[in-house]
């Protein structure tokens, strides 16, 4: 067969370019020499949903970007417009009016035709296809009048009334919180339709909230039984010890050290004194032995990316048998594992290191509270004379290598996580700023050289690879900052292009002060995400030219694909060409399912705080002014990790501007402001759970001199 006809989607878009014109399915066939349309319209179909090209109503085939058409995510306001997010392109949000949606819902993936561009407004631009439907499940309360329902959702930008059948109700109640699964999704002719898959339960209850964050974002909760039984079988196979390809370190002392309520621990490690020196060991689950690619099991972990996180379980990436049994690095019980063991000077230059397969067991499972009780002299829960040792060793290098890091301009941002504290019941009690002990920064040295160590290693070797990149920061976020951080009183210059020192000197000098938290999380909110790429271009945050994830497999697909890298490095093969090819597109899915676990993460929180909040109306907390918009200023109140809203119009003692270069309210008459970091004292006036809002009424403003 000639090189013209061997057809792909690449050669397909090259057709298309040369010919310059909307062209037919017969014409792609004929120009390629094939009688089978079946493969060139799977092809054409794909390309579709991709973006890349779009059928017109000539049955004819264009080229997106040759027809003033636009591919993103559509974003609805309650109030019935929306804008469009393109995917690729450098281009602003573009704007759609309600009769423009043609029936897309919050969230879809459009194709957007743009209008005319009026000087000085955003894009304008009508939905013409919807290439992608987001929402499968809707959360919302039923209604009914006895002859058929209607679901109010829960999130307001879904403005398309859903109607459920009486049959399809499941005995649920009108005005109780249910999840409804969309079964037709509105069209231009007719509505949409649902039926009810689950009725809720107690909003209070902390599993509540979390079957609605679960079903809102479309998080699997349940693995095929196919992959269930590669799970049960790779668990019951025996470890061997002793084979050729594995170094047998079981009488080396490594243990694990993980959060009290951790079940799957991807790292142990170990340390030894050497003469000028330290030797580290790291040694991560060898995931990649028991998850083959192409199994069952990778495509389900392929389908959710990650693990998700919530306060009262996770939804794994991989089954319990693997992830918390044969996979998670156990005391006590042999385990598999790709071992990185790096000798270290004293002033903590690596001087060589080296990456092999192991047998490895875990000699304790300890804690960070536990950990920090040793390196504090508290009476310790740790009795082994031997792990104290090791633990006063890696705090020595820990602090070695972090010097080492800050040096070179990493960031090191001090942003306390919330911790939902829970009764037995599931309620919240309270949600506090969780402490971070320096026995977390010894994890996050170690796991931090050794995916760079790895990193570095694959990259000399010439191998394909999954990067753990942060581009430079840019853009109006950054110009915005630096104006906000000036109302603080602090000064930072704008730049044509930044290094990582720029930022991490402003974050020493605000170090102690009353705005330490503040400037942390406007600095942070103002960076870009990090993300997955086959192209090395960096760390920014890190200031690290080479960076992975390489040491949480059991959790992170990601981390996953690197070990099979490596792996068949290790084994001296050679990289499948599949790989190579599918590698960009691996690591753009995998950055989208990691946004998605974290704004699922942060949802569930947001909910539990609104919650928690429900019967504390009444009280008055202490806090500091976090934000100031033209309509109020928000709140995070001391005693809990809640932030709540005061709006403007219950300002009454004055009347407020929002003045936009010192981002502050300030009164006409009285001169009264209200600025970022300025204290207050509050009070809990009203809570929305369904619309997740805190309402606060001002008391007093601290006049700190």
């Amino acid at each position: 067969m000639s090189n013209k006809r061997q057809i792909t989607p690449k050669k397909i878009i090259k057709y298309m370019n040369q010919v310059d014109r909307p062209i037919t399915l017969r014409e792609i066939c004929r120009y390629f020499g094939l009688k089978e349309r079946k493969k060139v319209q799977e092809l054409l179909t794909n390309l579709e949903k991709q973006g890349k090209i779009i059928q017109i109503s000539s049955q004819r085939y264009g080229l997106l970007r040759k027809m003033n058409l636009v591919v993103g995510r559509l974003s609805c306001h309650p109030d019935g417009y929306g804008f469009v997010i393109p995917e690729k392109e450098k281009r602003g949000d573009i704007f759609i009016k309600p009769r423009h949606l043609k029936k897309a819902m919050h969230g879809d993936r459009v194709v957007v035709r743009l209008e005319k561009r009026r000087r000085g407004r955003l894009a304008e631009g009508e939905i013409v296809r919807i290439l992608e439907r987001k929402n499968k499940y809707i959360v919302g309360v039923f209604k009914t009048d006895g002859q058929v329902g209607f679901l109010i959702p829960e999130e307001q930008r879904f403005a398309t009334e859903i109607v459920i059948p009486l049959p399809w109700a499941k005995k649920a109640g009108s005005g109780q919180m249910v999840v409804a699964e969309i079964v037709r999704f509105p069209s231009l002719h007719r509505g949409a339709l649902a039926k009810i898959v689950e009725v809720l339960g107690d909003e209070s209850l902390v599993s509540t909230q979390t079957q609605i964050v679960t079903y809102k974002y479309n998080l699997p909760q349940v693995f095929l039984e196919s992959a269930l039984r590669e799970a049960e079988e790779a668990a019951s196979k025996p470890i061997q010890a002793g084979r050729s390809e594995e170094r047998d370190l079981r009488r080396l002392t490594l243990f694990t050290i993980d959060g009290e309520n951790a079940r799957d621990f991807d790292d142990a490690v170990g340390i030894k004194k050497e003469r000028g020196g330290y030797r580290l060991y790291v040694s991560i689950a060898h995931v990649a032995h028991y998850v083959l690619p192409d199994s069952a099991l990778d495509r389900e972990a392929f389908l959710r990316g990650n693990s998700v996180y919530f306060p009262n379980q996770v939804l794994p990436m991989l089954p319990f048998p693997l992830s918390q049994g044969i996979c998670s690095l156990n005391p006590q019980q042999n385990r598999l594992a790709i071992t990185i063991e790096m000798r270290f000077t004293q002033q903590g230059e690596m001087i060589s290191y080296d990456i092999y397969q192991s047998v490895i067991q875990s000699k304790a499972r300890l804690t960070y509270s536990q950990v920090q009780s040793v390196l504090d002299n508290r009476e310790p829960a740790v009795k082994s004379k031997r792990i104290i040792a090791a633990l006063q060793l890696m705090a020595e290098l820990a602090e070695i290598l972090r010097q080492r890091r800050m040096k070179r301009g990493s960031l090191d941002f001090d942003l306390p996580e919330p911790k939902v504290m829970l009764d037995l019941l599931g309620h919240t009690t309270d949600i506090i700023r969780a402490e971070r002990l320096f026995s977390h920064r010894i994890i996050e040295e170690f796991m931090i050289v050794a995916n760079e160590t790895v990193a570095m290693h694959l990259t000399k070797k010439g191998w394909p690879m999954v990067y753990r990149v942060h581009d430079k920061p840019t853009g109006e976020k950054l110009v915005a900052f630096t104006k906000l951080i000036e109302t603080l009183g602090y000064s930072f210059p704008l730049k044509k292009e930044y290094i990582p020192k720029d930022f991490q000197r402003l974050l020493e000098e605000v170090k102690g002060t009353p705005h330490e938290f503040l400037v942390n999380r406007l600095l942070l909110r103002s960076l870009k995400q990090a993300r997955y790429s086959s192209y090395n271009i960096g760390h920014f945050g890190l200031a690290s030219d080479c960076y992975t994830h390489f040491t949480s497999p059991i959790r992170r697909y990601a981390d996953l694909v690197v070990h099979r890298i490596l792996k068949k490095q290790l084994e001296h093969e050679k990289p499948k060409s599949k790989l190579i090819k599918n590698l960009e597109s691996i690591c753009e899915y995998i950055s989208e399912r990691e946004r998605i676990a974290m704004e699922a993460e942060r949802e569930i929180i947001d909910r539990l705080r609104v919650q928690f909040m429900t019967n504390k109306i009444g009280e008055e907390y202490d806090g500091v002014i976090s934000g100031v918009t033209g309509f109020g200023f928000f709140v995070e109140l001391d005693s809990v990790f809640v932030e709540g809203f005061v709006r403007l119009s219950s300002l009454h003692e004055d009347y407020y501007f929002f003045d936009q270069r010192a981002f502050a309210l300030i009164g006409k008459r009285t001169r009264q402001s209200f600025r970022l970091g300025d204290r207050v004292k509050v009070k809990v006036i009203d809570v929305k759970p369904h619309r997740r809002e805190i309402e606060l009424h001002l008391l007093k403003k601290y006049h700190i001199f």
